[in-house]
């Protein structure tokens, strides 16, 4: 009898200015890694790859101790901050190299480490994505709870193929990693995204703790930007219903135009001008607000004809201490290395 191969696990975290919560990051990720290596899920060769997203604090000083203390630590420094789900990118691709497996998880902390073993021991059973998803959001405040449920229900509404209460703590296999790489969209929303993959997927739901340390990198502003570029990129629906609300206005104006005539007709004075003040004022604004949502996909088409890169890399930190410094730009293209 052939004994098959334990799988090698990446566990890829993104992080910018991450300095107060990744000594304690990585103290649990390592006790995960070890406990799964001793328990044979997973193959000794497995390790934890730090992104480090243009952090401004000393983020990737502590990767590099890390690095040096521990075989586990590996390290990725972009050139600049490229943003999250960009940097998350740049680790996949570079995992899906060397590994056969790979979770992505943020460094707050918040998500439940437990559920990292949850998802490998799925994929023993045969799941080439693993989800991992929020059992509740009893820990969001009430605006944070509804503006979330609200944004996953009208993406799917929108008829995107996205899963609810799912960010983007993910297992996937190396084959759903190679076919990730061929999406070669400049705006790429990973959480919509993977489900295009297809493979065969499940949930492993957990229970979302508090932030560790330090703060949220997601305000407001930055999530509602987020949420808008992830519904631009995924459905043409908002583009779409810009066509039905012309349309509408149009039929609209027709039944006013005979309205107005049928009132010349029959003699009907209309009253002051305050009613056709306001139908300007509407209809302008209406117009300005489909003008705009109109720019959104022409500015996404015109970032998708300029091929800039998603990512440029600084340096590629391998386990003990190995750094090399990339020229190479993004997962499209080769890498010219030199290492010191």
């Amino acid at each position: 009898m052939v004994e098959s191969k334990l799988p090698v696990l990446s566990i890829v975290v993104p992080c910018y200015n991450e300095e107060d919560v990744l000594p304690e990051t990585t103290k649990r990720l390592i006790e995960v890694l070890e406990d799964m290596i001793q328990d044979e899920l997973i193959d000794f060769s497995s390790v934890i790859l730090y992104v480090d997203d243009g952090s401004r604090d000393r983020t990737w000083e502590l990767i590099e101790k890390f690095n040096r203390e521990s075989r586990y630590i590996t390290g990725l420094k972009l050139a600049r901050n490229a943003g999250h789900q960009n940097a998350l990118l740049s680790g996949l691709m570079k995992a899906k190299k060397n590994c056969d497996i790979a979770v992505s998880i943020d460094a707050d902390l918040q998500d439940d480490l437990a559920a990292i073993r949850a998802m490998v021991e799925t994929y023993h059973e045969g799941y080439e994505v693993v989800y991992g998803v929020r059992k509740s959001r009893t820990t969001d405040t009430f605006f944070k709870r509804f503006t979330a449920e609200g944004f996953y229900k009208l993406m799917q509404g929108l008829g995107a193929n996205i899963v609810f209460n799912h960010a983007d703590f993910r297992l996937m296999s190396k084959r759903a990693l190679q076919n990730l790489a061929r999406f070669d969209e400049s705006n790429l929303f990973l959480r919509g995204i993977v489900p295009m993959i297809g493979f065969r997927s499940t949930e492993v739901y957990y229970d979302r703790a508090e932030r560790f340390a330090g703060e949220s990198k997601y305000p407001l502003k930055k999530m509602l930007a987020f949420a808008f570029d992830g519904i631009t990129s995924l459905s043409v629906t908002p583009i779409r219903f810009v066509t039905v609300i012309g349309f509408v206005m149009f039929v609209l104006s027709i039944f006013a135009g005979f309205w107005a005539l049928f009132a010349k007709i029959a003699g009907v004075t209309v009253s002051g001008w305050a009613s056709i003040m306001v139908s300007l004022w509407l209809i302008g604004g209406v117009q300005i607000m489909c003008l705009g949502l109109i720019g959104e996909y022409i500015g996404k088409i015109y970032k998708e004809t300029k091929r800039r890169p998603k990512y440029i890399l600084d340096i590629d930190l391998d386990p003990l201490g190995d750094a090399t410094y990339v020229s190479g730009q993004t997962h499209e293209h080769e890498e010219e290395r030199v290492t010191i």
